[in-house]
């Protein structure tokens, strides 16, 4: 060897390019193959056809709990995607959406990916405005030269197309662990709005906190007892299933009360057409002042839109409670008295308090920011309140021991 060979410069090791597969998902009941790449859907393609609301849309293929799972030796991990941002006509940019990387489940690095496209809502008309823009990448580097498992969380709030995956070593997919499978339901609560990241979702949390497996149909503002989200939840393998029912409908003021009840147990039934004996928890809504007594609509404040947060209000009338309108604390009454009544032939069916997980003395020291959902404390504040009533001891999820 030459002096001047000992003291070339190492050339960097040549990434590799992983095809981004579905044994390297989880968390997505549907890939989609795009001009781009792959994107996942938390909805299958049937039950997205059976609905033409656009923010149903938009929300099923935001991918919150969807994380890319690998095992690999490499140092860099570069991941090539294209997203696709909400903005609100007249309101601040929303922040950049998260990416998480845990390695071997503890969290590693975040990151946020750039370009993409902006859908522009205008809350005023319900009009939407798409712009087009680049694809962008999301990379981490410095880590452990060994044998880890990967996993990168996408962000919940931002659509996400999958171009590429780049490595600087081989990467293989993890086998299925022997954890256990919860399937779980809700509002944007539980899609995650306002979280601090993908990981820091009340789910997610729960989720690590009770080491089990996430699948998470949390859909922002479509929590509707629809039947084709029925049926998705029939026919999702899982060890465990959580429904959180109540605000979606005093949010759309979709139906009264004659139509509840009949739709709960039609939507409980269905489930458990494909799960008779899972462990079925319903949970009834959180605190939320605005409309414990008082129906809705929920409707933004267009008058203060300037601020950083869009705040709502009730729009509904406390006295149309006579009529059958729908407020949580009616809902919650009703839950309580649907799962009291079938529990009776399903020891497996069990109800919790959304009150348990946020109640009124919460709003002392972590009030809702825009009077609907709940900030980064006080997601973390729910998700250990749920692991430690759902999953510690004598809980819904509690492991049963032989």
């Amino acid at each position: 060897m030459t002096m001047a060979d000992q003291h070339a410069p190492v050339p960097p090791t040549p990434h590799i390019t992983t095809p981004i597969t579905a044994d390297l998902l989880r968390g997505a009941l549907d890939l989609e193959h795009t001009a781009h790449g792959l994107q996942p859907h938390r909805l299958p393609a049937w039950a997205r056809a059976q609905c033409a609301d656009g923010q149903l849309a938009m929300v099923e293929a935001q991918p919150s709990g969807v994380r890319l799972v690998l095992r690999t030796r490499a140092t860099t991990i570069e991941l090539d995607t294209l997203r696709t941002k909400t903005a609100y006509q007249g309101a601040p940019p929303r922040p950049d959406g998260l990416y998480d990387l845990l390695v071997d489940g503890q969290l590693a690095g975040q990151a946020s990916t750039t370009g993409g496209n902006v859908l522009t809502v205008d809350m005023a008309t319900g009009s939407i405005e798409t712009q087009t823009g680049p694809t962008g990448t999301v990379t981490f580097t410095g880590l452990d030269e060994r044998d880890k498992d990967v996993e990168i969380w996408l962000p919940y709030s931002e659509i996400t197309e999958l171009v590429a995956l780049r490595t600087d070593a081989p990467v293989e997919p993890v086998p299925p662990q022997k954890r256990r499978v919860w399937l779980h339901h809700g509002s944007s609560i539980s899609h995650g709005s306002n979280a601090a990241s993908p990981t820091t979702t009340w789910p997610a949390l729960a989720a690590s906190h009770g080491d089990a497996e996430l699948v998470n149909l949390g859909l922002g503002g479509n929590a509707l007892l629809d039947a084709f989200t029925a049926r998705t939840l029939r026919d999702t393998p899982a060890d465990l299933i959580s429904v959180k029912i109540g605000i979606n409908l005093v949010n759309a003021d979709l139906m009264r009360l004659r139509a509840f009840a009949p739709a709960v147990h039609g939507f409980l039934d269905t489930i458990r057409e494909g799960h008779p004996t899972t462990p079925l928890l319903v949970v009834s809504p959180i605190h939320c002042p605005i409309h414990e007594d008082t129906p809705g609509p929920s409707v933004p404040d267009l008058s203060d839109i300037d601020n950083d947060e869009v705040i709502f209000r009730a729009a509904g009338d406390p006295a149309d409670r006579a009529a059958g309108k729908l407020t949580l604390n009616v809902i919650r009454e009703e839950l309580s008295r649907i799962v009291t009544q079938r529990a009776t032939e399903d020891p497996h069916l069990h109800y919790l308090d959304g009150r348990a997980l946020y109640g009124e003395a919460d709003t002392a020291d972590l009030p809702l920011p825009d009077q609907l959902h709940p900030d980064e404390a006080t997601h973390r504040r729910i998700g250990e309140r749920f692991a430690a009533l759902a999953f510690g001891t004598g809980g819904a999820f509690a492991p049963q021991h032989p």
